[in-house]
C-alpha cells in the first residue's frame, strides 16, 4: 500500500492551533473592550467559533479512533482489492499524540494474522498495509516453493480454488491459485500464488519488531526486502471496507458488493 505524502494531521493541529488562539484571544479581551471596539475581525471570530470545534472532533476522532484509507495497489489481493477503501482502528495497539506519534497508552498487543496499517520504515510519511507474520523473537523462513515456516514448523495451506488478477508485471489477466493459510493461533485467511519459484529467506524478528508479508506473495513487497517493522511505526488494525471505486484505466469503477466487506 503506497502513501500519499499531504499530511493531513499537520493541517488539522495547524488550523486548531490557529482558530484556538483567535478564541483565547477574545476570551480575555472581551471584558475591556466593547464588540464595536474590539480588534478581532467579526468573520474571523465567526469563523474560530464554528471550525474549532469541527476541526477537534475530527482530530480525535481520526487520531485515537478510526481512519480510513485507500489501497492503491495489489499487494494484499485477494484479501483487499485495488480501490478498496478501508476503515483502520487506530486505538488497536495504543493511543498516539498526532504529529509526534509518541504512544500515551496501551490499549492492545498486535496478534499473529492482523492486517496492519503502518509507517514505511524507510519513509515513514507513506502508509503500508500488510498482514502481520511474524512477532518479536519469532524464526521466519520463506522457502524457494514458497512455503512459510514459522518458528520451525511448516504453515498448513488448502486450496481455496483460483484467483483472476493481472500478472506480477501489471500487464495482461492471468488465473492463480488462491490458497487457504492458516498460522498459529490465527484464523485462516486467503492468499494468492504465481506458478514457479521465489527467493528463499530466513529471519529472526528482533525484539519491538515485527514481520510483514502481503496476501499477494509473489506481487508485495514487505519484509521479506526492506526488512522489519518497529512498533512505534504500527498505525491501526484494518477493519472493513466501507467502499470501493478503482477509477483508474482499467480499473473495475465502484464496486458496491464489496463495501461492508470485513478485513480478515
Amino acid at each position: 500500500m503506497g502513501g500519499i505524502k499531504f499530511n493531513l494531521e499537520f493541517i488539522l493541529v495547524g488550523g486548531l492551533l490557529f482558530f484556538g488562539l483567535v478564541l483565547l484571544y477574545y476570551f480575555f479581551t472581551r471584558n475591556k473592550k466593547s464588540k464595536e471596539e474590539h480588534e478581532l475581525d467579526p468573520i474571523l471570530l465567526d469563523y474560530a467559533k464554528s471550525f474549532f470545534p469541527i476541526l477537534l472532533f475530527i482530530l480525535v476522532l481520526r487520531s485515537f479512533v478510526a481512519e480510513p484509507f485507500r489501497i492503491p495497489s495489489g499487494s494484499m489481493i485477494p484479501t483487499l482489492e485495488v480501490g478498496d477503501f478501508i476503515l483502520v482502528k487506530k486505538y488497536s495497539y495504543g493511543l498516539h499524540l498526532p504529529i509526534l506519534n509518541k504512544k500515551i497508552m496501551n490499549t492492545g498487543t498486535p496478534e499473529r494474522g492482523d492486517v496492519v496499517v503502518f509507517r514505511y520504515p524507510p519513509e515513514p510519511e507513506i502508509h503500508y498495509i500488510k498482514r502481520l507474520i511474524g512477532l518479536p523473537g519469532d524464526h521466519i523462513e520463506w522457502t524457494k516453493d514458497k512455503k512459510l515456516i514459522i518458528n520451525g514448523k511448516a504453515v498448513s495451506y488448502t486450496s481455496n480454488g483460483t484467483h483472476n488478477t493481472k500478472s506480477s508485471s501489471g500487464g495482461r489477466m492471468i488465473v492463480v491459485d488462491k490458497l487457504k493459510e492458516k498460522l498459529p493461533k490465527d484464523d485462516a485467511h486467503d492468499l494468492i500464488l504465481y506458478k514457479g519459484t521465489t527467493v528463499a529467506g530466513e529471519w529472526d524478528v528482533p525484539k519491538g519488531h515485527y514481520f510483514m508479508m502481503g496476501d499477494n506473495r509473489d506481487g508485495s513487497k514487505d519484509s521479506r526486502s526492506w526488512g522489519f517493522v518497529p512498533e512505534d511505526n504500527l498505525v491501526g488494525k484494518a477493519s472493513l471496507v466501507w467502499m470501493h471505486w478503482n477509477w483508474y484505466e482499467g480499473g473495475d469503477g465502484f464496486q458496491a458488493s464489496r463495501i461492508g466487506t470485513a478485513v480478515n
